[in-house]
């Protein structure tokens, strides 16, 4: 039997086991050490951000930063509806309600145009929301500028969810570094990871130290434990931190490898009918963190739940798009602006094997099953119409 080849593992490399072992011969191994202070001043070389808090996930990154511009219960937050429940459950951590903006085409990301109508109306009726969580998805950048315009129209936060995203860019610069507060994941699946782990940075140096400060209990500067307000225990340890340092050092290699799966996959799989691939927008180059294509039914043959169980029984895990917020049950009360092109993505959107230690190997079993299918189905259609 074939070895599964999965969607998207873990690559290790050398350096990073160099860190967990010095972690360990010094006795670092509760959370924050130098590890901890390094990989967060390594990552805002690398990104250019001013400032950066580890954390524990990006979960933890986001309600922080939700916290830190004060949402609070009642209030509403604008969000991408095409992405991880992650995303949006923070808001609802805070007590305050998404409302969910639908896709462009171009990216797959939140709609700028639609954001910008949907800012108008509600200045006109008096109900802005809190703040607008943009995500940047499967490492393609959202379109920033028309975004971050709308925002700072009506003095709304931006923050942008860059979770899918690190390595990409826009207008060469790294999506998360643009607006009041930006969040990256280094969960197992991403392009680097530290096991579990995220970042929240911002060129607001107040912002950040409050952050660090909230993901450590709240504990305020006393010779007994003593809180003032409400913590959380959020803060990266020093071991993971190694392990993200490591990775650090070998994410352009990372970013690399995921566009070559990318190329070699549409090269090879774009003839066939009904076959489109995420497209890459102008304003940016994208990590391609996870191959993701659209299907044609009607042309292809097959739907796309049908290559995707095709491909289950020859070992190979793929994955649908996300499926839109507003389709959750979690959100069935939520407004929903647009959402016919989140709902069609998810329709016909599915996602390859992308792992940056993928083998040539293991694309060309991805993609001669992909093929398999589609001629199969050509086989069988000629067999029917020729009785």
């Amino acid at each position: 039997m074939s070895k599964p080849i999965l969607l998207s593992t873990p690559h290790m490399g050398d350096r990073e086991l160099e860190f967990v072992k010095e972690a360990f011969d010094t006795n670092w191994i509760a959370p924050v050490g130098p590890h901890v202070d390094a990989f967060e001043q390594e990552f805002c070389q690398f990104t250019g951000a001013g400032y950066a808090a580890a954390v524990s996930s990006g979960t933890a990154a986001i309600h922080l930063a939700l916290r830190l511009i004060g949402v609070e219960s009642g209030d509403e937050v604008f969000c991408s509806t095409l992405t991880f429940a992650a995303t949006a459950n923070p808001i609802v951590y805070q007590g305050a309600k998404p409302v969910f903006i639908d896709s462009d085409r171009t990216s797959w990301n939140m709609n700028p145009d639609l954001l910008l109508e949907a800012l108008e109306h509600r200045a006109r009726i008096g109900k802005l929301p809190k703040a607008v969580v943009l995500v940047h998805l499967y490492g393609q950048s959202a379109d920033i500028d028309p975004i971050l315009k709308a925002c700072d129209r009506y003095e709304i936060p931006l923050i942008e969810d860059a979770a899918e995203s690190l390595g990409a860019t826009y207008k060469e610069r790294h999506p998360g570094t643009f607006g009041k507060i930006g969040i990256y994941s280094f969960n197992g699946n991403k392009i680097i990871t530290t096991s579990g782990g995220g970042m929240l940075v911002s060129d607001d140096s107040y912002l950040v130290k409050k952050a660090r400060f909230l993901a450590t209990q709240a504990r305020d500067p006393a010779p007994h434990y003593q809180h003032s307000e409400i913590g959380y225990n959020y803060r990266l340890s020093n071991v993971l931190a190694g392990i993200g340092r490591g990775q650090l050092q070998v994410l352009s290699d990372r970013v690399a490898a995921r566009r070559r799966n990318f190329e070699i996959y549409q090269q090879a799989l774009a003839h066939l009918p009904g076959i489109a691939f995420m497209p890459e927008a102008s304003f940016g180059s994208a990590t391609r963190w996870l191959t993701c294509l659209t299907i044609d039914p009607h042309r292809f043959g097959a739907n796309r739940e049908q290559i995707r169980l095709a491909l289950v029984e020859r070992q190979i895990e793929t994955r649908p798009v996300w499926k839109p917020l507003h389709l959750q049950p979690a959100f069935a009360d939520c407004e929903c602006i647009g959402g016919s092109v989140a709902e069609n993505l998810f329709a016909h959107g599915l996602c390859l094997p992308s792992g940056s230690n993928l083998t040539t190997e293991d694309l060309e079993r991805v993609i001669g099953a992909i093929s398999a299918v589609y001629y199969n189905t050509q086989k069988s259609l000629s067999s029917l119409f020729s009785v």
